[in-house]
């Protein structure tokens, strides 16, 4: 079996909009729980797990984590393995040094880890942490599209210049968000995400983004 369970995932993900994002053999310092020998991380990118989401979305509290639950749970007995979460913790399992790990994705200037294909429209729900050696798809080999990118207009046009290569205002950010001129923040989501050129057929729905938004200034306690 373990020589399938990454066609197994993708079979059942596939359905509600989520795909395996990648997957690696940790070492000591990736800080994966003791005794995992394999990760295969679970996410989306795109607009294609918000429409699966929506049509099956409960009144509940945090209802996208508890939907992604209902998913990957039973996957995860499935295929043998331990499901984690990003919203786990404290203390918080490391999922973007386990993405940058898995050879999938590049640092971006603007905090948001960029991939070639869906540039920043992607994120990651959970992790299949297996305490076997599971054959992994062979890694494309891609290049950081940052790199090539001359303009950078994701570092000229956020209105608090809130985000850059070594600053993260996130109060900032917040502020603005939450005020009336951040209504094109808080309505379509980040303008410096969307300014991106990378990606743009997988950026969100407006209903998605704004759901996004509405989730990180609560995380503010706004």
């Amino acid at each position: 079996m373990a020589d399938r369970i990454g066609e197994l995932i993708d079979e059942q993900m596939k359905r509600h909009g989520l795909m395996m994002r990648g997957g690696f053999h940790p070492s000591a310092s990736d800080g994966a729980p003791d005794g995992t020998v394999t990760i295969i991380i679970i996410g989306n990118a795109g607009p294609d797990m918000w429409r699966a989401f929506s049509a099956a979305r409960r009144d509940e509290p945090n209802p996208l984590d508890s939907w992604t639950r209902r998913i990957i749970d039973p996957l995860a007995d499935a295929v043998g393995a331990r499901a984690v979460y990003p919203s786990d913790g404290p203390p918080f399992l490391p999922f973007q040094r386990w993405a940058l790990a898995s050879g999938d994705v590049f640092a971006s200037p603007i905090a948001p880890l960029i991939h070639a294909r869906f540039g920043l429209w992607h994120a990651y729900r959970a992790a299949l942490l297996f305490n076997e050696d599971v054959p992994l798809p062979e890694r494309a080999v891609t290049q950081n599209p940052c790199d090539s990118c001359r303009d950078r207009p994701c570092l000229t046009t956020c209105p608090v210049d809130a985000l850059g290569p070594e600053r993260l205002d996130i109060p900032a950010c917040a502020s603005h968000v939450r005020s009336e001129d951040g209504a094109d923040c808080r309505q379509l989501g980040c303008r410096a995400r969307r300014a991106c050129p990378v990606g743009r057929d997988y950026h969100y729905d407006a209903d998605q983004a704004a759901f996004h938004m509405a989730a990180f200034l609560g995380s503010r306690g706004v």
